[in-house]
Formats: C-alpha cells, structure tokens, sequence
C-alpha cells in the first residue's frame, strides 16, 4: 500500500495583480490555467500598507503589521529624529509557519521570504531574501548549505541589480537571470530535499512592473507607444509560466500548490513630495532650503518649529512632533487628534495640478491594527489611492513630481494580490471573493492537519 503524504508548496510571485494574471493574459498562460481549472483562485487583499515588508510576514504569521511592529522597509526604533531603521528577520517576533511546523518535527524549506535575513535555525533548510546585503556573507541556514546554493545556481542571484534605471536591456537581462537560477534551485530542492512545507518568493515580477509598465499601460502618463519594450511584462510572465509548468510536474495529487502575491500593483502616474507639502502648509520648517533636489535626511531641520514632517516610499509616513515624546516636541499633547484631523482633511481634499481631486486615502494606526507594537507612523497615506508615490526629498519647490527620487519608475503598488490554490483533487475554476493574505497561514497549517493557532487573524480558506 502507498501511502501519501500531505505537502504544501507555495510560490510567491512578488507584486502580481489579479487585473493582469487573471482579466488580460490569463489565457496565454497553459500552465496556470490548469492549476486555476482544478482549484480555487481570486485577488487577495493586502496588508496596510500594501507594501513587500511588512506584507509576506503577515502572510506567514497572520498577524497584522501592527501586531508585527513593522510598519515598512525602515521603522522607528525611538521617539527621536535619527531616521528609520531597517527592518530584518531579528524583527520579527511573531510564529512564522515555518517556526511552528519546524517545532513539529515537520521538514522546512525557505527560499527567498523577504524578512528572513539574517538566516534562522528552521527544520529543514534556508536561502533568505533580496534584503541580503550580498553573497559574500552567511545567506543560508545551514550555513553549509550556502556552497551547494551556488553550485547549482552558477551565481546566485538575490535581486536584480540597478532596476530603478534607464539601462533596459541590462535590467531584463538581470531579471530573467535571477528568475532562472531561482527555479533551477527550487528544482533541485524539491528533488533533493526532505520537506513537508516548501516556500520560494520570487521577486522578477516586482521589478518588471517597475522599470516596463509603462511601455504596455496605454493610460500610463509615460507611455512609449511603439517601444520595443511594450510586451516586456507579458513576454516575462509567460515565461514564469512555464517555469511553473516545469515545477509543478514534480508534485502528487497530495500536494497543495498555492501561487501568491503580497500585493497587486498599478500604473504610477507621479510622486507628491510630502515633505514640500508640510513646508507650504506651515507644518514643517527647515533652517536652509536647499538650492535643489535633497534627500530629507541631508537638510537642517529647525525642530523648535517643526510640527510633522514626512517619509517617502510606495506610501506616505508622517511623524508628529509632539511634546513630551520627541526630545524637542511643539504639538502639545491634547492638541494632538486636532492636528491629525486637520492633517487627514488637508491630504483627503489634496488636488492635482489640474484642480481634481485624486482620492487621498489617510489611516490611523490605532484603528486599522489590533495593536501598535514599536513605533508605529502618526499617520499613513496613500496619495491618490497609491497611483502617486510619496517622495520625500525637499528643494523641488512644487508638491508634483513626475519621477520617483529613487530613480525611473513606472509602477506603484496596490492593495489586491493574488491567491491560486490547488491539490489535485478538489473541483476547480472556483474564483473566491474576501479573501485576504491573513488567510493563507492558517490554510497551509489546517491542510498538514495542525492545529491554527488562535491569535491568527485569518480564517481556512474553503
């Protein structure tokens, strides 16, 4: 008699949104058809911000980000103005799937988690993320690991190097080569390795989205109609489909494959510079005004007359000074929900250039988390619903920007990913409403017959 052993291999696909796996190309990718053709699929709702860091943790954890304390690539660490600290494995203090089935004895495989670095002792064995400094360090667990990582990749590749650049033919070559060399790993692992849970990310979709979307998007403000690179994004996932195809040959009708994205992404259509924002309103003052361009943490600021001032990114941070808390504070505490208010209705009416209003949406920590662990940002923005960046340099004079400060940048995040989900047996091309990325830990730990812990915030998904 054989007996079968249940299994689970996720594929995470950094960035990808339902509007162009699923509405435009789905039918020129065979292999993902099938896998939606027996199983179950749909957008899946992101974490807040819907941003790579904090959003694979909360996938891992379901634990929202302020249950996390990561707020984004770079958090707080005081209530000072020394700038954001950047976040790593260290940070997270929550149960990932792979902490609570290793405890179980189960066999783990981790390929590519964003927020794995520094590698940790797991059941099994590690390869950790694009936020690696390089591969000159320690990058797996075990460390003895590192050697065959790149005997069988010929060179790994943690992330595409420079993607935020006008070198297109460099960067799509960089992106398939990283792509490559991480299937050709997982491959090998899945043949080689004892797992019960096996999890690879792969970050090629979220630097496609950012250096070509505009050559395809026809409503992007940059298009380039007639570029060589207008089928640049559909050529690549066409190729991660068959990358696909390759991988899951190699599972049993008792595995279960899910295929997803920690959040979608969106045509960018400009960045508003927050910082410039607060200084026109009176809210941030600075003891020089640059001559130019300047990144906020070269200027002087004046903190004895500075009442907010602003992070930029995919989404916008802003930072009360507040008496009593920040070593120099002016907002007197019992003034502090009035400037929040006046803050959220300022940005909520914000207008383009033309005199539209673009949609602003505004958070409080406080009623988006079930708890604000570390030091969470006063208020989070999407401008314009996150079809603008928040840049934070200062010296531009206007509020508008067309580039990112980070260099050429077509795409922004946004708040629905992905989810495919398959084991061979059920009936399939079922597409679910209301599921959301807290719901996947809780369905990999149901499905290996563990038991869901009960401060996960998810739900099975059906």
């Amino acid at each position: 008699m054989i007996i079968h052993k249940k299994k689970v291999f996720v594929l995470g696909l950094d960035s990808v949104p339902p509007e162009l796996l699923f509405d435009r190309w789905l039918d020129q990718l065979p292999n993902i058809q099938r896998l939606i053709a027996h199983g179950r699929y749909g957008a899946m709702k992101s974490t807040i911000p819907a941003i790579t860091c904090p959003a694979w943790m909360s996938m891992m954890t379901s634990a929202n980000p302020g249950r996390l304390g990561i707020y984004g690539f770079r958090n707080r660490l005081r209530h000072d103005y020394e700038g954001l600290s950047f976040a790593n494995s260290k940070s997270v203090h929550v149960d990932t799937v792979w902490n609570i089935l290793s405890r179980l004895g189960k066999k783990v495989v981790v390929i590519g988690v964003p927020l794995t670095y520094p590698p940790q002792p797991v059941n099994g064995c590690m390869v950790t993320c694009f936020l690696t400094p390089d591969t000159k360090g320690e990058y797996t667990y075990p460390p003895g690991l590192k050697a065959e990582v790149e005997a069988i990749s010929q060179g790994y590749i943690l992330d595409a190097a420079e993607f935020r650049s006008d070198n297109k033919e460099s960067i799509l070559k960089d992106i398939y080569a990283m792509t490559e060399k991480r299937f050709r790993l997982t491959r090998h692992f899945l043949r080689s390795k004892e797992w019960d849970f096996f999890m690879v990310v792969e970050m090629g979709p979220d630097r496609i989205h950012h250096a070509f979307w505009k050559y395809f998007d026809h409503d992007h403000p940059r298009h380039m109609p007639g570029s060589p690179y207008q089928n640049a994004i559909l050529d690549y996932y066409k190729y991660l489909d068959e990358e696909i195809g390759e991988t899951v040959k190699l599972f049993t009708d008792d595995t279960m494959t899910l295929i997803v994205s920690d959040h979608g992404a969106k045509k960018m259509m400009g960045g508003i510079c927050i910082n410039e924002w607060l200084i026109q309103n009176g809210y941030l003052k600075l003891v020089r005004y640059p001559a130019g361009s300047t990144p906020f943490n070269k200027t002087i600021v004046d903190w004895d007359n500075t009442r907010v001032w602003g992070e930029g990114g995919y989404y916008g941070r802003l930072f009360m000074n507040v008496r009593g808390r920040e070593p120099k504070g002016v907002i007197a505490p019992q003034h502090y929900e009035h400037v929040r208010n006046e803050l959220i209705k300022k940005l909520e009416d914000l207008r383009d250039e033309k005199g539209n209003t673009i949609n602003t949406k505004v958070f409080k920590p406080e009623e988006i988390y079930t708890a604000c662990n570390g030091i969470p940002p006063d208020l989070l923005v999407y401008y314009g619903d996150l079809f603008w960046r928040s840049i934070g340099n200062v010296g531009n004079r206007s509020i508008w920007a067309s580039e990112n400060d980070t260099g050429p940048d077509d795409a922004n995040h946004s708040q629905y990913g992905i989810f495919i989900m398959q084991n061979g047996k059920e009936p399939g091309g079922v597409r679910l409403q209301g599921v959301t990325l807290y719901d996947i830990a809780p369905t990999i730990l149901n499905y290996l017959g563990v038991r869901v812990p009960e401060d996960m915030e998810g739900k099975v998904i059906p």
